[in-house]
Formats: structure tokens, sequence, C-alpha cells
């Protein structure tokens, strides 16, 4: 029997090989080379619920939130995944892409049984102030647990990156820049000037002190902040001078801005701190930072990280839904234009990467929800007091609380040994009693987050990513939506609810893929998809996940 074979022309063999054989390493399909990323840019606006960006979308110039909208990677549904949503909290979570149960920054401030005193996210004794109060102490990271994007740039880089961190608010500078930057400035309403701290060096580079020189506010003393456009176009927010309202200096438009006062001094700088001059103002710094720190001027990527507190001082004294937050709103996108357009000029943005987010949202004045049926206030004291009652019956007289901060309360160890009580018992005692107060809804207890014995709850999971047990109380308390512990603060944040939680994660620029993205994501995977753009490894507590719709293929 004869073998048959085959006759099939030349093209078709050679078909069949290519699909059969395997590909060779030079064939096989490469990634894209990385983008060439001179400067990666951090922007934090403070109190700047995701809202903000729909609500005020047609009367946005181009150069600012509508370069972000229409050429960035816009992700709508970004919730914080923990409670307390507070600043020092957010801003550690930015460039750390960790929550406060893995980072350690559980609030702005917490009781520190070590001390028995309150302390700050950032305080550290063992540094002194820079350019501010003669012999005053400084601030520094020591208290952040884990890396971030620069420190994990300068690792990368054997060093070579250079980061700086920058903001009104001493928290909002340091957090982000991580451990290691090459330095973190924040502003003094006790001369107008940016100020720092031994922790990064002895002295104030000499760049700064010449800007704190010659571009000092004190050249605004007496700017009169008018509404930027015509009174009707503010229709959309409540009225002027809303009576829930409250500002040292006033609550209806046009504002004087001089503190009250005849000269430049610590009461004018105080109110300057509240205005969106005081955003332009840091963009300014921002640009002689980039200047005289020759930041993206190589191929080795250096990072900016730059938070705007004027919106949150100003929001916490006129709620979400003011024409001055309105007004503020539109003036920061003005002020972002500023700063795209220099960075165009100066570096590319083609060689730029952007990364935006919020720090928190805000919830509206609990009067103003209470007109539609929402919400109200608790009275603070309340808190404690009920808690102080239950135990005394339970067990007798004494002074059971050390501290109620930052939505914790902190048992009096001593006490619970005089009277040998149980920590455990007493958590619940107080627990049980506190969840009666009206307007809370839920006062969890250490024991409970410790040993895992949460009810499966939205807020219970992000009371429990909020927790870090070294520092956190022995009570965390919750109120109910829309309600404000507090009679004396207009409007605040720090709750697990969207008015809270839900803000802007928004990339621009070098290796980043545009669209606007509607799945639940997360201002934890800023770091994560920051780090996934630059190639580099992830922060070391980074939780979040990459993002990977905004990353070009």
């Amino acid at each position: 029997m004869h073998s048959i074979r085959l006759r099939l022309p030349f093209f078709v063999w050679l078909s069949l090989l290519l699909v059969v054989a395997p590909l060779s390493p030079s064939a096989q399909t490469r990634k894209p080379a990385a983008p060439k990323i001179k400067l990666v840019v951090g922007i934090v606006i403070d109190q700047f619920r995701y809202d903000y960006l729909t609500r005020f979308e047609d009367q946005f110039g181009e150069g600012g939130f509508k370069r972000f909208l229409q050429s960035g990677a816009v992700f709508s549904n970004a919730h914080y995944p923990y409670t307390p949503t507070v600043t020092a909290c957010g801003h550690a979570a930015f460039m750390s892409g960790a929550s406060p149960s893995h980072n350690g920054i559980i609030g702005n401030d917490w009781f520190d049984r070590v001390t028995g005193k309150r302390t700050t996210s950032v305080a550290d004794a063992n540094t002194k102030l820079l350019g501010g109060k003669e012999d005053a102490s400084g601030m520094s990271p020591v208290r952040l647990v884990g890396s971030t994007i620069g420190d994990q740039l300068k690792l990368h880089t054997v060093g070579q990156t250079k980061v700086i961190g920058m903001s009104y608010k001493d928290r909002s500078a340091i957090l982000p820049a991580g451990k290691h930057p090459n330095g973190a400035y924040w502003f003094s309403a006790s001369n107008g000037a940016f100020v720092s701290s031994t922790y990064y060096f002895s002295e104030l580079p000499a760049w700064v002190k010449k800007f704190n020189q010659e571009q000092n506010p004190s050249r605004y003393f007496g700017k009169v902040w008018e509404r930027m456009l015509p009174e009707a176009a503010y229709a959309r927010s409540l009225r002027d001078e809303y009576p829930h309202e409250k500002w040292t200096y006033g609550t209806k438009f046009p504002y004087t801005i001089n503190g009250g006062d005849t000269q430049p001094g610590t009461k004018f700088y105080t109110q300057f701190e509240y205005t969106p001059f005081a955003n332009e103002h840091l963009v300014a710094f921002a640009k002689a930072a980039i200047e005289n720190e020759k930041l993206g001027q190589d191929d080795v990527p250096d990072l900016l990280t730059v938070s705007f507190s004027a919106n949150d001082l100003l929001g916490h004294s006129f709620g979400p839904y003011s024409q001055e937050v309105q007004d503020m709103t539109l003036r920061t996108d003005r002020a972002l234009a500023d700063l795209f357009a220099y960075l165009e000029q100066k570096i590319g943005l083609q060689n730029v990467v952007v990364a935006m987010t919020a720090d928190h949202g805000v919830g509206p004045i609990p009067e103003y929800a209470q007109e539609y049926g929402l919400g109200g206030r608790i009275e603070a004291k309340a808190i404690s007091e009920v808690a102080e009652a239950a135990l005394n019956k339970r067990f007798g007289e004494d002074k059971w609380i050390l501290s109620l901060s930052n939505g914790n309360i902190y048992f009096d160890y001593a006490a619970l040994e005089r009277r040998k009580a149980s920590r455990e018992e007493a958590e619940a005692i107080a627990s049980a009693a506190i969840r009666q107060v009206p307007g809370i809804a839920e006062c969890f207890t250490r024991t409970q987050i410790t040993f895992g014995k949460m009810p499966q709850t939205a807020v219970a999971r992000s009371v429990a990513e909020g927790f870090y047990p070294h520092r956190n109380g022995d009570l965390v308390i919750v109120p109910q939506p829309f309600f404000l512990a507090g009679e004396t603060i207009v409007a605040s944040h720090g709750t697990p609810y969207s008015y809270d939680t839900h803000v802007p994660v928004i990339f621009y620029g070098a290796g980043v893929q545009a669209g606007i993205f509607t799945r639940l994501s997360s201002p934890l995977d800023i770091a994560p998809t920051l780090a996934a753009i630059l190639r580099i490894e992830q922060p070391s507590n980074s939780v979040g996940t990459i993002l990977g719709e905004a990353i070009k293929k």
C-alpha cells in the first residue's frame, strides 16, 4: 500500500507552520515602553465631595477640573472604606494605599495612653519648628506606619528621586510626603510663612525663606472677596446669609480680608487661610518648589504633593450647599488651571502624571438637613454622661472615662481595677447605654473589633478598617446618617456615610487611559495604581487595588 502525500501550496504550509509553531521570544507580544514620567503630582482638595464636580461642571473653565473630566481617568464611584473620614486619615491613605488599621493614622488627633494626653497625628516632641514661633515643637511623619509612593520612589531610584509635600495644614503636607522626603511645608498663621521642622533639615532652604519674604500673604491685606460670577449663577446654592452659617468674619458677600485689624498680623493670616486666595498662594509656592528644587528636570521621576486646605476650613463654617463653597470650588478650578499651565510650560504635561482626590466629603448643616426630615445634632456631653451613669450603677461611683476624642471613649483602666470590673463587661454596659442616645447608630467595643465579633454590616466593616489597636479607644461611636455630635461646629464629616466617603479619584497625564469608570473603587487604589504606572513596588501596607482601566495599554 502506497502512502498518500498531500501536495499543498507553499503559502498554505507556511500559514500552518505559523499557527502551530511556538512563537520565538523575539516574536512574542511585548508590553509597550513605560511612559517617560518626570514628575508625579498628587493633589488633595480638603473636604471636596464628588458631587461638586457635577453640580458646578458647567461653570468650570477649560484648564482645571474640565481637563480632568474630559481627558482623565475618572472613577466616579470612589468611596473611603473606613471611618473616621477626617483629614489626617485621608492624607495618610492617599500615598500609602493603606487604611488606618494598617497605617496607624486613626484621626487628626487621639488620646495617647502613654502620655495621658491627646496627641496629634504628626506631633513630634523630638523636633523643632522652623520658620514659625521660636522654640515651638515641630511635626513629622513619625506616627505613620509603613511606606508611601514617595518612599518607594526613593528606594527604587536609590535616593535620586526628590519628594516635596506642601499644604496649609501640617498633617496634609507631612503624611502624603512619607517618611523620607526632601521637605514638607505648611502654613503658620503666626507670621504668614511656610514653615517646616528639624525632622527634614536643620534650617529652611534659602528659596523658602526668599518666598516667605517676597510673596508673603500680606500683599492680599484688604483684598475683597466677591463672587466670581454674577449673583444669578449662585441660585443653585442656599441664599446668602443662610441663618445657620457661622464665621467670625461674617456670612454675607463681599468679604474684606483684613482679619478685622488695621495691619497684617495673626488675625489677618487666620482669616486668609479660609479664602480662595490661600489656594492661589499655595499654587505660587508649588511653582517655587518646582523651580528651585528642579523637580521634573531629569529622567528620574520626582513627586510633589499639594493639598488645598482652604476648602475645608471654609466648608466647616458654611456647609456644602453654600454660595461660599460654590465660589471656593470655582476659584479652586481656576487655581488648578494656573498650576497645569505652569506644568505644561515648565515640564510638559506629557511628562507628568497627576492623581487627584479629596481626603473626605462633608455632611450638610444639620439644621438644613432637618428641613427635609433628616438628621439633627447630638449633645456631645450626653454621650459620656450616659456611659458614666451606667457604669456607676453597675460598679459604683468612680471616674470611668479618661477621654472622649475622635469618636472614641478611652476607659480609665485604674478605675476598672479599683472596682474589679472586667474591661469586656464595662465595654458592653457603656456601649448599650450610648446606643440609647438619640442620634447614635452604633457603639462598637474593642473586644468586638479585635476578636472579630463584629456584625456583617457595611458600617461595622468601615469601623474595623479604621481601628488600629495600639491607638484606638475602648468604644467607637457612630452617629446615625445626617446627625452631628457637637453644638459649635456648623458642618462636619467623619462618618461612614456617602456624603463623607464619596470623593473624586482621578488620574491624568502620562501613562493614563482617559475614561469615566463607575465601578466601586477607593482612594486607597491611588497608590497601587501609581505604582503600576511608574513600574515600582507598591507601598508596604497598601491594601488598594490597581485600577487597570486607568493605565494606558
